[in-house]
């Protein structure tokens, strides 16, 4: 028979192995959300890319409004990153009402079917008063804006000049104030302002020919 100091010790091996076991496995499970968060923070936070920017209003099918500045958002209609940007676009234009013309187009490559810009996100951007939503087949308006990223938004004086390029969400689908909403706004309202770029956040709109966003946006 096993005396009372084996079973004493036999007990307080198994304690130790249970508590290994469980100091391993915390010790993977933290480092796993640890390297998940710091993932997610470098994905939310790498801008997209901006192509060739005009100085100017470019060479495009789109009317220019001469009497007021004009407002360009190209965009992705599979991007849900974007979602951030309709948001704050129609922020935008509710607090500059009749002071600006706005378009969205969205990309449309050429095999894409009929049902391509059936999307809550088109529908979004139709429903913000002032904001006319236009299809880009194959990329064509989106190159000659220079835009590569979903969300990117440039505004022209009524001159035609550009007056700002850039995104209007602080991070990859993060709404709420930012440096380019506010640089809009202050820009249109004859305001003093330094601020003419800022970065995009958004899906990548190089594969124009592809109909869906780049893999990096559906994480």
């Amino acid at each position: 028979m096993r005396s009372a100091e084996q079973w004493q010790g036999e007990l307080l091996q198994r304690r130790t192995k249970q508590i290994l076991v469980t100091s391993l496995f915390a010790t993977v499970w933290i480092g796993t959300v640890a390297f998940g968060l710091r993932t997610l923070f470098h994905y939310e936070n790498t801008p997209g890319r901006a192509g060739a920017l005009p100085l100017a209003w470019p060479a495009s099918q789109i009317e220019r409004a001469s009497d007021r500045a004009t407002l360009v958002m190209v965009a992705h209609p599979h991007c849900p990153c974007t979602r951030a940007s309709v948001g704050e676009l129609a922020q935008i234009m509710a607090r500059l009402q009749g002071k600006i013309s706005a378009y969205v187009l969205f990309v449309k490559p050429k095999e894409a079917g009929v049902d391509w810009e059936g999307t809550d996100l088109v529908r979004s951007a139709e429903m913000i008063p002032g904001v006319k939503v236009l299809l880009d087949p194959d990329g064509v308006e989106a190159r000659r804006f220079g835009a590569e990223t979903s969300g990117h938004t440039q505004l022209f004086g009524k001159d035609g000049r550009l007056l700002f390029s850039g995104g209007i969400t602080a991070s990859r689908g993060h709404a709420g104030g930012n440096a380019g909403e506010r640089a809009i706004i202050g820009l249109v309202n004859n305001q003093t302002t330094v601020q003419t770029e800022t970065l995009i956040f958004g899906c990548a709109l190089a594969n124009r020919g592809e109909t869906e966003p780049t893999r990096s946006c559906l994480m």
